[in-house]
């Protein structure tokens, strides 16, 4: 167990992500009183079944005062298995707030402390007052803001005629391009177990933001990495022939709790939205290899429709409990004059497999034993890459031109005009 096994990298890790290292001696501390519960539970049950046989073979005149000690043991069973599910339950708290050990090279620091790797494409610049999404998206009749408000409330909306049309093509093209590179395609469950939820990490740091329905005690995703990373749970997994790559297509919420005041304008920050994420199970080995392919399949959505990006490396402080390092792809955002993120890919390497038991078993040659898988995950489009795609391809009159890699998915449609 890595808590015990190497504590120091634990404290370290906590440290670059803005936590205190009081975590991990917290951590082994509950450790060390929840296996101190189980022994102090199984020596107990040892003692009362070995009682149990001196009672069954003991004569009459001893039975009586043997069976008072047995209710005696009983009581005293009964009282160190609830110290056990005490224990265990305590553990469980302490052990929730040690996340994810980042990988050596991640930026430390918080969320303005991230590292630009690269930029691809030269800013787009206009000779007329550029509008931005909202506008042109009201003016195509693509978003209806209004509406979407007067039926749900703040942040949500209605993409309508060639803007619902504009979301299905994204999310074709991607899944066409998902396809292509080997993944598998499905279409999620979008409400999931807590056991499902807690195990991807998503009841820690951003349980604020994740929809509960009480009733039935299920979560609604915010994510289909959320249950991509339950299809293969308490599974041994056959990655003798290469990394399993699933393509998930689904509706996403989430709350955006603490996020009152910001974006509150169009369709960048919103309660409800769609998305197709590429969720990969391979090796520990192989993980670091297979998060830089899924970045090259995202930046390659991004440069041909034609959008100009950059590529940061998260700061710890701002990966999240499940990821070890995440790489994000932000667009150029004309109005707002800043870059946006549109994709984020995370390596969460073993994190989400220890908790959600999903193992491999490695070949003869090797021993045959299993190990935790690593696991990865990465947007190929969602819903608010229309933000970029329609503020940097605008004409002066509102109308906008169709990045030619989309055009097969509108009919041909070259330019979307202005509804008079």
């Amino acid at each position: 167990m890595l808590l015990r096994d190497e504590p120091e990298l634990l404290k370290r890790s906590q440290v670059a992500r803005g936590e205190s290292p009081d975590t991990v001696d917290a951590a082994l501390d509950a450790d060390r009183a929840r296996r101190a519960a189980i022994t102090a539970f199984e020596e107990l049950r040892a003692a009362q079944n070995a009682h149990g046989k001196r009672v069954a073979q003991a004569p009459k005149d001893e039975k009586a005062a043997l069976v008072a000690e047995a209710k005696q043991l009983s009581e005293q069973v009964k009282a160190a298995q609830h110290a056990v599910t005490a224990a265990e339950e305590a553990a469980s708290v302490a052990l929730s707030k040690i996340e994810n050990v980042v990988i050596d090279g991640v930026p430390a620091g918080g969320e303005d402390d991230f590292v630009t790797l690269r930029t691809h494409g030269e800013t787009p610049t206009f000779d007329f007052e550029p509008r931005d999404h909202l506008a042109l998206g009201e003016i195509l009749d693509a978003i209806d803001m209004e509406r979407g408000t007067k039926v749900s409330g703040s942040r949500f909306y209605f993409l309508k005629g060639i803007g619902a049309r504009l979301e299905l093509a994204l999310m074709s093209l991607a899944l066409d391009r998902a396809l292509q590179a080997g993944f598998i395609p499905l279409i999620p469950p979008t409400l999931v177990r807590p056991e499902v939820m807690r195990g991807t990490g998503f009841l820690g740091q951003h349980a604020a933001e994740v929809y509960h329905l009480e009733e039935d005690d299920l979560y609604l995703v915010g994510t289909s990495e959320v249950p991509l990373a339950g299809y293969h749970m308490d599974e041994i997994l056959d990655l003798g022939k290469g990394a399993k790559r699933y393509a998930g297509w689904s509706t996403c919420y989430r709350r955006e709790a603490g996020s009152y005041g910001k974006d509150t304008r169009g369709i960048i920050r919103v309660h409800q939205f769609n998305k197709l994420e590429m969720f990969v199970y391979t090796t520990a080995e192989d993980a670091e290899a297979e998060h830089l392919r899924l970045v090259a399949l995202q930046e390659a959505m991004l440069q041909d429709l034609g959008l100009s990006y950059r590529v940061i490396d998260v700061a710890a402080g701002d990966l999240g409990s499940s990821a070890a390092r995440k790489y994000d792809v932000e667009a150029w955002v004309p109005t707002q004059g800043a870059y946006r993120e549109l994709t984020s890919t995370s390596n969460c390497t073993t994190y989400q497999a220890r908790r959600l038991d999903i193992r491999h078993r490695l070949p003869a040659d090797q021993g045959g034993k299993t190990q935790h898988v690593a696991t990865l995950n990465g947007t190929l489009a969602t819903t608010r890459w229309i933000v970029a795609l329609l503020e940097t391809h605008q004409r002066a009159d509102g109308s906008v031109v169709v990045p030619e890699v989309l055009r097969p998915y509108l009919g041909g449609l070259e330019v979307m005009e202005p509804i008079a």
